[in-house]
């Protein structure tokens, strides 16, 4: 059946290795059985949206009371190499970053082909191959100064993360409709990197992101159990961790569990798109769901806490693993003083993910694997997670995890201008191919990029007064664009500037910014403008 397969993006490099006749037909074979069901379950988000849109709330759910009741159901037992995940690092499948995230010292290299990785055709399948060359010990790197990168004789675990179920692979057709983003990635990485995995002592590992139900989470398992199959691999061989990460979600995390459990890894603490989600779910509802500036909220803030503190004890009480959110700070080699200030926030974030029973956290940088790992080894000590603290004194209501209205902190024009600079420099970049960019030395994605501006979206739509009297108008926003923008000039000079794409970036920004409508995700508007 792979001749009704059509690939149409350009043929690249070793492109032949990954996209094999056995390959594609995994890939057509996944999309027959399971895209149908796919767009149902995004047709279901849209209506859960308009019913929030409407005046509806979220809430527990009193079908599956029984799944959350019943004391007796576990996941899996870990996985070998998914045992131990006090650090795990987060980054795209370049070779440079592949080689330096699984020399890093970190358990886990988290390779991203979603948040971190813009999807060009030639990031996604070289990303492919990187991971089947890294596997082998065949990868190296060496860049542009004549520095040389190989692998350390101790590397992390390897868990991909593919891209969400909304994400269409443009460039892959079966029977003439584009493929899911999710299928493809995934589909890859079974078919070449399964065996190779095993042989080596782990296994086909993913992350799971963008869930906003348990009947996602199992169409995922069914997904697993086809795939498995189709190449003769046990059932339960894959093991998947879920992000959690938006706010559907996680009033479903036990459930997610139970329709995952013989393929479950655990549940990971997303953080930054769980902001972006609560006003994208909630942004036609005013001044209640409004959020201070980004960089104000943190997970002391109530509704956060809340969230944090459920996953912990939802995890435990099923055996599995908790992993804590990313620490998103860059070191600084110039600034001491910079390093200082950050490092103590990352410290104390870590402290309270550690003592609140998280298993584990996310760094995004190697200079931040000691710091966490420590903090993780004072807690945790030779233990390899502290799943046995179940956390039985938490109990999180449905008004808990929606009290966004006490969350401390004020919207400020620094904030504002924030957020249209990282937005910005971020998406210039996006649409260059590089979905993993330092700026302000925090590691933006394309997380970050959603909350920024679907903020400024949400302040303007409902005429928020700054701290020091302005009220956010078009007006307001266009001219902080315009004066943004001069400052990148400024700093890159003006023949950097003129390669870049920045007019490009400014469309986008405005498209999904300052629109009526609330641009749905940051790539799908940005797939038309990508070759």
């Amino acid at each position: 059946m792979v001749s009704s397969v059509e690939i149409t993006g350009p043929v690249g490099d070793r492109y032949d290795e990954v996209l094999t006749a056995e390959a594609v037909e995994l890939l057509a074979s996944l999309h027959r059985a399971f895209d149908a069901r796919r767009h149902a379950l995004l047709e279901a988000r849209d209506k859960r949206y308009a019913e929030l849109a409407a005046g509806g709330t979220l809430h527990f759910l009193d079908e599956t009371s029984g799944v959350r009741e019943d004391p007796r159901w576990r996941v899996a037992d870990p996985a070998p190499g998914l045992v131990d995940r006090r650090v795990e690092i987060t980054g795209p499948t370049d070779a440079k970053m592949t080689i330096n995230a699984l020399n890093s010292g970190a358990k886990v290299w988290l390779a991203d082909f979603e948040d971190a990785n813009t999807p060009l055709w030639d990031n996604m399948v070289t990303g492919q191959l990187n991971l089947r060359d890294a596997i082998a010990r065949r990868i190296d790197f060496t860049s542009a100064d004549g520095k040389r990168y190989a692998l350390a004789d101790q590397v992390a675990t390897i868990v991909v993360r593919p891209r969400g179920w909304h994400l269409p692979e443009k460039h892959v057709l079966v029977d003439g409709e584009p493929m899911s983003g999710s299928l493809f990635d995934f589909g890859l990485c079974l078919f070449h990197c399964a065996r190779p995995l095993l042989d080596g002592g782990t296994g086909p590992y993913f992350y799971l992101p963008k869930l906003e139900s348990h009947h996602e989470a199992r169409l995922w398992n069914d997904v697993f159990v086809a795939a498995q199959e189709h190449v003769g691999l046990p059932r339960g061989t894959v093991r998947a961790t879920v992000l959690i990460e938006t706010v559907p979600a996680a009033f479903e995390m036990e459930e997610i569990l139970y329709e995952l459990r013989e393929h479950s890894a655990g549940l990971n603490a997303g953080r930054w798109d769980y902001l972006f989600s609560i006003i994208k779910k909630f942004r036609t509802r005013g001044r209640e769901f409004l959020l201070p500036d980004r960089n104000a909220v943190t997970m002391a803030a109530p509704f956060m806490r809340a969230y944090a503190e459920l996953l912990v004890r939802t995890c435990h009480r099923r055996g599995a693993h908790a992993i804590g959110g990313m620490a998103a700070f860059i070191p600084s080699r110039r600034d001491p003083e910079v390093n200082e200030r950050a490092l103590a926030k990352v410290r104390e974030d870590k402290v309270r993910e550690a003592t609140a029973g998280f298993d584990g956290s996310w760094v995004a940088h190697p200079d931040l694997v000691p710091v966490c790992r420590e903090i993780f080894d004072g807690v945790l000590g030779d233990r390899p997670h502290q799943i046995e603290k179940t956390r039985e004194d938490v109990t999180v209501t449905a008004e808990q995890l929606l009290d966004v209205a006490s969350t401390p902190g004020e919207a400020t024009e620094e904030g504002l201008r924030n957020d249209v600079s990282v937005a910005l420099q971020y998406l210039e970049s996006w649409l260059r191919g590089t979905g993993a960019v330092a700026i302000f030395n925090l590691m933006e994605d394309a997380a970050t990029a959603e909350i920024a501006r679907s903020q400024v979206w949400q302040w303007l739509h409902n005429g928020v007064e700054l701290a020091g009297g302005q009220v956010v108008t078009r007006d307001l926003v266009e001219r902080v664009i315009d004066e943004e923008l001069g400052k990148i000039r400024a700093a890159v000079g003006d023949e950097a500037y003129r390669r870049g794409r920045w007019a490009d970036a400014r469309a986008l920004f405005t498209e999904m910014a300052l629109s009526d409508d609330f641009a749905e995700f940051l790539t799908l508007p940005a797939y038309a403008r990508m070759p």
